[in-house]
């Protein structure tokens, strides 16, 4: 329901613009989220967007770095991600869950799309 894109090897200070495009839901009544989860670590949220006012919600790690956008239009959530540094590798998983206050606390969220892995070369 969930497909997320836009992965690929880029190096430290480049950018990469993720996708996360739904389907048999409609993005539009979910907070959408973007979460890593780094080779032997556990998986950390990186970013969130509101359904009604867009209201975000970033990650210290990320913050200034990385912008989160939705087009409800097309039912579609991005990940800028810009300045990207080494510790930034991580296999990127874009959920859906519906709340009234952006979190970035994994169990909250009710649909996940499959990861699509971002590697930064220093």
């Amino acid at each position: 329901q969930l497909q997320a894109s836009g992965g690929g090897l880029v190096q430290t200070g480049g950018s990469l613009r993720f996708s996360c495009a739904a389907s048999g839901i409609t993005l539009d009544h979910y907070y959408i989220a973007w979460f890593r989860q780094a080779p032997g670590k556990e998986r950390e949220g990186v970013s969130c967007i509101g359904s009604r006012f867009g209201d975000t919600k970033y990650d210290e790690l990320v913050k200034g770095r990385f912008t989160i956008s939705r087009d409800n239009a097309k039912n579609t959530v991005y990940l800028q991600m810009d300045s990207l540094k080494p510790e930034d590798t991580a296999v990127y998983y874009c959920a859906a869950g519906v709340f009234t206050i952006p979190t970035l606390w994994n169990n909250a969220y009710d649909f996940w799309g499959q990861g699509t892995l971002v590697t930064v070369s220093s």
